[in-house]
């Protein structure tokens, strides 16, 4: 890439004047901004002190000494401490020529070690995927495609929390008001079905909280011996003890959850390596609880709950078992982490959590240090902050939530009448009617939550995300399609074949063809920053920002229409390149890009 090689002559010259061991990646360049004469600025500041000379004196040397090794430097200028390097527009006809139709673009090499470990989705079996999980599952899966374009190999895992008090809370709930429901009975989703009775406990929890307070209890009293509640937890208890009965009704109504939850994934696009379940991996949680008390890293309180005692690291007292013996979140989360290095040997694990488990990802790193697990100080919180809707935040518990299903079938509806209203579905059969209809649905719902840095609370406006002009899925979706319309006419009518052109380096490119290959050349830059920060807003910016390029480019040059044969093939060639970025791009975010629209 052009910065590389600029970064490789501009390190040869800062070592050659200041006697430094200066390494190309410590030199950092920035494009220059478009009121300025130049491509690639650097700041010289840092070698003022050093140089004993005024910043404008510094540029002039640096820039004196690069062009004396440089091929693709012509020219520079200096504003102030910014030298702003000129270069030899003939390198980007060599760069197009080159990587044109290299389907890895991009990508970065394989690199050697153990997997990372990464987990996302992590639902409960008591209530449906609702927008939450919509952020949690697409940067998940996103974060773990970016991953395998820097190298890595990457396990994608899932931890299913299938017990505790919360879904002990929907089966009270549907033994008591169900008379049986079920899915078929009802018609609903197996999940919703679930959801529904979870929003019936708290229902009758509140119900019988008031009743507690109007005979004289406290109100946090209430809380604790309301029926519903005391119920809730003796299940937990006898769910623990494996009661037959108890268990029974447990793998019945998960199953129905599982089912809905696996129709729920494909439709959104994302999968997993490995589901684990906490059903499965409290009881390892439980012996390593044994193993911290038996050293001594864990203590008992006089009730028989087990805690530990982080105030020297900053942190508090964490409880690992309650005084039933039964597990707490923590609990689980310790025998999972160990077994998934066990399975994978990996020491690298990363959690997709909101932000507001920042502290309980803190305590869980701590101890698991403190049980002598070294490779725990990699452990990982990918934190990201709520989705909010226009009319404030969803309450699983009081039914307020947007449920996926729901959201995604409200997006396939906005997105089939502004498609109509366009006329863009012309020419098409029902069956690719409807296939266009839910790609310009998911790519809006991907990009819009996706394009949003990660640890920024968001606000989702389903309307804003579907429009086709401006930053949505839909706008890069629609540049990737008008693409493909150039690329097919270019071989039907021009015969025109990317593979069999040569580019000529004769041919001088246009301001606007060059800003569009400038842009393309930072793909796998962005690609590596976008894993080194686990950000796939990283992409979406380039992505965009290459979709305006192009189109500012479309508007202003002709491409099929243009009489030097020589200059269209070049053309046609750079809207191909153009489109397989856009698409390896969108990739990497979970988005289809439409052959037509």
């Amino acid at each position: 890439m052009i910065q590389e090689l600029l970064q490789q002559d501009i390190s040869k010259t800062i070592n050659e004047l200041y006697s430094l061991n200066t390494e190309p990646k410590d030199i950092v360049l920035q494009p220059t901004k478009k009121e300025f004469e130049g491509d690639y600025t650097l700041v010289v500041f840092p070698y003022v002190k050093l140089a004993k000379k005024s910043p404008e004196q510094v540029a002039e040397d640096i820039a004196k000494k690069t062009i004396e090794h440089s091929t693709i430097i012509t020219g520079y200028n200096i504003i102030k401490g910014f030298l702003n390097f000129v270069c030899d527009k003939s390198y980007w006809n060599t760069f197009l020529d080159k990587n044109k139709c290299n389907q890895t673009f991009g990508y970065h090499a394989s690199k050697k070690g153990s997997p990372i470990v990464i987990e996302y989705s992590s639902p409960n079996t008591n209530k449906p995927l609702h927008l939450g999980h919509v952020r949690n599952n697409l940067l998940g899966w996103s974060v773990a495609e970016i991953l395998k374009a820097n190298g890595y190999e990457v396990k994608k895992v899932n931890l299913v929390n299938d017990r505790g008090v919360h879904i002990c809370k929907s089966m009270v709930a549907w033994l008591r008001y169900a008379n049986g429901e079920t899915p078929e009975s009802s018609g609903m989703k197996g999940d919703h079905l679930v959801g529904k009775y979870y929003v019936v406990f708290d229902k009758h929890y509140k119900e019988e909280i008031a009743e507690l307070v109007a005979k004289g209890m406290s109100e946090e009293e209430a809380k604790k011996q309301a029926p519903i509640m005391l119920e809730a937890q003796n299940m937990l208890v006898k769910w623990e003890q494996k009661d037959k009965e108890t268990r029974d009704l447990w793998e019945k109504m998960n199953s129905w959850v599982y089912a809905g939850f696996d129709a729920t994934y494909k439709r959104l696009g994302v999968d997993f390596d490995k589901i684990y379940y906490e059903s499965q991996t409290y009881l390892l949680g439980k012996d390593l609880v044994k193993e911290g008390l038996d050293k001594g890293v864990f203590y008992k309180r006089e009730d028989g709950s087990v805690w530990i005692d982080l105030t020297d690291e900053g942190l508090d007292e964490k409880l690992l078992l309650r005084k039933d013996g039964t597990s707490v979140y923590m609990t689980q989360d310790l025998g999972t982490a160990c077994l998934r290095h066990s399975d994978f040997s990996s020491d690298k694990l990363v959690y997709v959590v909101g932000n507001e488990q920042i502290y309980h990802f803190q305590v869980l790193k701590k101890v698991m240090q403190r049980l002598g697990f070294d490779w725990a100080k990699d452990l990982y919180h990918l934190s990201y902050g709520m989705v909010e809707l226009p009319n404030g935040k969803m309450k699983s518990r009081e039914g307020t939530v947007v449920d996926a299903d729901d959201l995604m079938q409200e997006m396939y509806e906005v997105a089939k009448q502004q498609t109509l209203e366009k006329g863009k579905q012309q020419d098409l059969t029902p069956e690719q009617a409807d296939i266009l209809y839910n790609t310009l649905s998911l790519g809006a719902l991907k990009y819009f939550i996706l394009k949003v840095d990660p640890t920024k609370t968001m606000l989702f406006n389903p309307q804003e995300s579907i429009d086709f002009n401006g930053n949505t899925g839909p706008f890069v979706q629609y540049t990737y399609a008008r693409i493909q319309s150039i690329v097919r006419k270019a071989q039907e009518e021009k015969n025109v074949n990317v593979e069999d052109v040569k580019v000529n380096k004769d041919i001088t490119l246009t301001d606007k063809e060059i800003d569009v290959l400038k842009t393309i050349s930072t793909f796998p830059e962005v690609i590596k920053q976008a894993g080194e920060n686990y950000s796939p807003s990283l992409i979406a910016n380039f992505v965009y920002s290459l979709a305006k390029s192009f189109n500012t480019f479309y508007q202003d040059s002709s491409i099929l229409r243009e009489e030097n044969t020589d200059v269209m093939q070049q053309r046609v060639c750079l809207a191909y390149f153009t489109g397989e970025v856009i698409k390896r791009a969108m990739h990497l975010l979970g988005i289809d890009v439409p052959q037509r629209m």
